[in-house]
C-alpha cells in the first residue's frame, strides 16, 4: 500500500519520479488565468484565519459543503469562521475521489507543513496551528513561497486599473500582476444590465454609443488602455460559442433591442455578438496579445440561489450544447478579417476535446508556434482524469509539446499547488508512455519536454520576461 500524499504521490514510475522531481517540482509558475484581487496584491494582505484565504470566494469547496447538508450560514454566510471551517473539515473525508480533496491537502502541506488527513477530529488543532503560520504570510510572501513569477488577473474593460499601476510603481513586488481584458458584459447582450453596462462604457470613452459598431470601437479603445497597462491577454466568457454573419444591420437591430431592455431572438444576438468579437480579435491581433476563449457552461441554472448570492457561488453546470461547431466558422471570420490573433480554447464540455484540437490544426501557421491553444482542463475537467484526457487528446491530433500548461482560474493565494499537481499528472503520463516504450527514454529530450510543459512554453507564448 503506498502512503497518503507522499514525495511521489501520482508518480508510478522511475522515469515520472526523476521527470517531476529533477525538473517540474523546481519550475518557477506564470499563473496566466486568475480572479485574484489586484488590490490584495497591492496592499499586501494579511489574513486573519484559515478560513479567509481557503474558503473565501472558494465556489468549488462551496458546492461540496452544500451536498454534505452545511448550511448556507456556514458556506457564504455570515456565520463564525472557525465554525465554517469545521463544516469544511467534516466535508473533506466524504469527497473521496474529489480534486479537491488532493489540492486542498496540498495546500496544506505546502504552506502549514500539515501532513495528516483532515477531518471533524482534528479541525480545530489544524485551524489553530494554520491560524499561527499565516501570521508569518501576506499575499505577496504566500505567493513567493510558491515562486510565482507573473499572474494575469480578470478585469473589466471598464476597469481604472488603477491597483495595477500601484502594483507597477511599487519596487518591492518583484511579481509581475497584469490585467486580463474581459468584454463579456459588453458582448452578451442577452444577460440582464447590458443597457445599464453600455451606458457606463459610453460614459468611461466620453461618447454615448448607439449601434454595435460605437461598442466595438470603444471596446478597441480600452483595449489600447489596457496594453497601456501591460496587458497582453484577452479572455471571452460565452455560454455557448456563437457565430452569424456579422452583418451590421442585423448587429444593429439586437442592439437596439438589448439598449430598449429586451432580449434579441437568438440569430440577432449572434450577429451582434460574432461582430463585436471579431473587431476585437483585429485588435489583439495588431497587438500581438492571446485572445482566450471560454465557453459550455449553464450559467446559473438555480435561479432562486442567483437571485440571492449572485453569479460564480457555486451553481453553475456543463452546457452540452456548447455550440463547439461554431468554433470553426468564429475562427474563419477573424482569419478573414485578418485578425487572427493568438487563440485559446476551452470548453467546460470535455466531448469538446477532439473537435477543438481538430478546429485548431486548420487554422496553425505564420509561423507562430502553438499560435492556437487546446486550454488546459478547466474547471470541472482540472482533476486527474479530465487533465490526463485533455493532454491525451491534445497528443493524439496535436503537438503536446507546445502546449502552454495549467492556470489556477482561482481566487485564492494558497491554490498554486493545482501546479503541482497537473505537473505530476503530466509527468505520471509521460513516464507511462516512455516506459511503455511509445516515446524514447532519452533523458535529455523529455526534460526539456517538461520544462517547456510547465514553464518555458507559457513564458514564450505570452512574452513575459520572467
Amino acid at each position: 500500500m503506498k502512503p497518503f500524499m507522499d514525495k511521489d504521490f501520482l508518480l508510478s514510475t522511475e522515469t515520472a519520479k526523476m521527470l517531476y522531481h529533477d525538473v517540474a517540482e523546481k519550475m518557477p509558475i506564470i499563473d496566466y488565468h486568475c480572479h485574484i484581487n489586484p488590490q490584495e496584491v497591492a496592499e499586501d494582505r494579511k489574513f486573519d484565519n484559515i478560513t479567509q484565504v481557503w474558503l473565501g470566494g472558494d465556489h468549488y469547496k462551496w458546492r461540496l459543503m452544500r451536498a454534505n447538508g452545511v448550511p448556507e450560514e456556514l458556506v457564504t454566510g455570515n456565520g463564525d469562521d472557525r465554525e465554517k471551517f469545521r463544516a469544511f473539515a467534516g466535508t473533506l473525508p466524504k469527497v473521496i475521489g474529489n480534486p479537491v480533496y488532493h489540492w486542498s491537502h496540498l495546500e496544506l502541506q505546502r504552506v502549514f507543513g500539515i501532513t495528516e488527513p483532515l477531518t471533524a477530529d482534528n479541525a480545530d488543532e489544524v485551524y489553530d496551528k494554520c491560524n499561527e503560520i499565516l501570521k508569518g504570510y501576506s499575499a505577496r510572501a504566500l505567493m513567493e513561497k510558491f515562486d510565482v513569477r507573473a499572474i494575469g488577473t480578470t478585469d473589466d474593460p471598464i476597469d481604472s486599473l488603477e491597483w495595477h499601476e500601484k502594483i507597477a510603481a511599487d519596487e518591492s513586488i518583484s511579481i509581475q500582476v497584469l490585467p486580463t481584458f474581459r468584454p463579456d458584459k459588453a458582448i452578451n447582450i442577452e444577460k440582464a444590465g447590458f443597457a445599464d453596462y453600455i451606458r457606463k462604457l459610453g460614459e468611461v470613452v466620453g461618447r454615448e454609443l448607439t449601434s454595435a459598431e460605437d461598442v466595438a470601437a470603444a471596446l478597441c479603445e480600452r483595449i489600447d488602455f489596457f496594453a497601456a497597462h501591460g496587458a497582453r491577454f484577452a479572455d471571452h466568457g460565452l455560454d455557448y460559442c456563437m457565430y452569424a454573419v456579422p452583418d451590421s444591420a442585423v448587429a444593429n437591430e439586437a442592439f437596439a433591442t438589448g439598449m430598449a431592455g429586451g432580449v434579441p431572438e437568438k440569430a440577432l444576438t449572434d450577429a451582434y455578438k460574432t461582430l463585436v468579437t471579431v473587431a476585437c480579435a483585429k485588435k489583439y491581433a495588431e497587438l500581438d496579445w492571446a485572445m482566450q476563449i471560454h465557453f459550455g457552461c449553464l450559467r446559473n441554472p438555480n435561479t432562486r440561489m442567483f437571485a440571492k448570492l449572485g453569479p460564480d457561488t457555486g451553481y453553475d453546470a456543463v452546457n452540452s450544447m456548447s455550440g463547439v461547431e461554431n468554433v470553426g466558422p468564429l475562427l474563419n471570420a477573424f482569419n478573414e478579417n485578418d485578425g487572427l490573433p493568438k487563440v485559446i480554447l476551452y470548453s467546460l464540455n470535455p466531448n469538446d476535446n477532439t473537435a477543438l484540437v481538430t478546429i485548431m490544426a486548420s487554422f496553425q501557421g505564420g509561423g507562430v508556434a502553438g499560435k492556437i491553444q487546446h486550454g488546459s482542463a478547466w474547471w470541472v475537467n482540472d482533476n486527474m482524469p479530465g487533465m490526463r484526457q485533455q493532454l491525451t487528446d491534445l497528443a493524439l491530433n496535436g503537438v503536446l509539446g507546445r502546449f502552454i500548461g495549467m492556470l489556477t482560474d482561482s481566487r485564492s493565494f494558497l491554490s498554486y499547488t493545482r501546479h503541482e499537481y497537473f505537473r505530476r499528472i503530466l509527468c505520471a503520463l509521460i513516464g507511462e508512455w516512455v516506459e511503455e516504450g511509445y516515446y524514447p527514454n532519452d533523458e535529455k529530450q523529455l526534460k526539456a519536454l517538461i520544462a517547456d510543459l510547465c514553464y518555458n512554453n507559457t513564458k514564450e507564448y505570452f512574452r513575459f520576461d520572467v
